[in-house]
């Protein structure tokens, strides 16, 4: 048939690609690849899913290695390198479409559960020790339920309240604190901090556990941006910028700078009544693997599990659908602003005179046409 083209051919890998890349949405890359088989192998043999993981969470490129696991996880085929090679490219696609959709679903967030490992000083331990911060309530039974710093004369002195995830691998959007409100004191005083940071590490080295600070001085894998805190006493939200995931790591929530002056010493206090870590846990579908020392880690996919985890109704598919077509496609591309021109032969242009059985090729499994 003549003037029927397949865009990505006429417009070339380099600038294909690019269009493909400026997709920030990865279910839009996924219904990419279900246009057409050629598209599919595209979208495949050039990683798009996992370069725009990556993009979302680049501490992802720590992991090294993919592995599926499962009944339904076919053995790997023996073969020429080819074929083997687009076996790898096959799984990683489905890994990597899978997992970013999961780190951008609107899925309800949960609160993780953390252990207190230590805090910088504690004023009055153990009744007023770091623990106190995991209860939710500003009283527990007939005590009050807060962590304390040490009294300071100078309002800048900083404090660090660390904490382990208690989760393997789980993605961490925003972390929420409620400063204590002194019930007992004249006044009722709110000792907060007048900002908060964060900090984030991978496990590598053990903490030591108890009031003292970290046995080793940690190589942060992100540190956020500085947040004003209100003195007030409600559970304040601090959302990061992305979400950030966290392979068995510690964080780490720096107190920084004192307002509240406490009138029987004249010294000032930073007082913490909860700290809670919100996001989304990526397992049971994911799992990392991580070494005793500093290495390689690896992701571990469960595909069984997805019905233990059951993504919201309308996420990616990896399978055609009626909307798939070079059409729809087109107009997403409209909608995120791109506009592709090549030689004065507008895109649209081009998928105009697309007939979509055209494109009903098929693909050997080492991923090159059939004649």
């Amino acid at each position: 048939m003549e003037n029927c083209w397949d865009f990505v051919e006429w417009l070339g890998s380099d600038t294909s690609s690019s269009v493909f890349l400026l997709l920030g949405d990865p279910a839009d890359v996924v219904r990419a690849s279900a246009v057409s088989k050629s598209w599919r192998r595209f979208v495949i043999g050039n990683g798009f899913c996992k370069k725009i993981c990556l993009t979302i969470c680049p501490e992802l490129a720590n992991f090294t290695h993919v592995i599926e696991v499962g009944a339904s996880v076919e053995a790997g085929d023996v073969g020429s390198s080819s074929a083997v090679e687009w076996k790898n490219l096959e799984k990683e696609h489905r890994v990597y479409s899978y997992l970013s959709h999961c780190l951008v679903s609107p899925a309800a967030k949960m609160a993780f559960p953390i252990k207190a490992i230590c805090a910088s000083s504690t004023d009055n331990y153990p009744d007023e020790s770091i623990d106190n911060t995991l209860y939710e309530g500003e009283q527990v039974g007939m005590r009050p339920s807060y962590w304390s710093s040490k009294g300071k004369g100078d309002p800048l002195v900083p404090e660090t309240l660390t904490y382990r995830l208690s989760s393997k691998l789980c993605a961490i959007d925003e972390i929420r604190i409620r400063p204590f409100r002194a019930f007992f004191q004249p006044g009722f005083p709110i000792y907060s901090a007048k900002a908060v940071q964060f900090r984030i590490c991978f496990s590598r080295l053990p903490l030591e556990e108890g009031t003292g600070t970290a046995v080793h001085d940690n190589n942060w894998d992100y540190v956020s941006p500085e947040f004003p805190m209100a003195q007030e006493n409600t559970l304040q939200t601090f959302k990061l910028p992305r979400p950030f995931v966290c392979i068995g790591g510690e964080l780490q929530v720096q107190l920084l700078g004192r307002v509240q002056l406490q009138e029987e010493d004249n010294l000032y206090y930073i007082c913490v009544c909860h700290v809670q870590v919100v996001g989304r846990l990526l397992g049971p579908v994911f799992d990392a693997e991580i070494p005793n020392t500093m290495g390689n880690l690896v992701l571990k996919y469960f595909p069984d599990a997805r019905g233990c985890s059951t993504p919201p109704e309308g996420g990616p598919s990896e399978e055609p659908s009626e909307s798939s077509t070079p059409h729809t496609y087109l107009q997403r591309l409209v909608q995120l602003g791109i506009g592709v021109r090549v030689n004065q032969v507008s895109l649209g242009d081009l998928l105009t005179n697309i007939p979509f059985d055209e494109f009903d090729d098929d693909i050997d499994s080492d991923g090159t046409m059939s004649d």
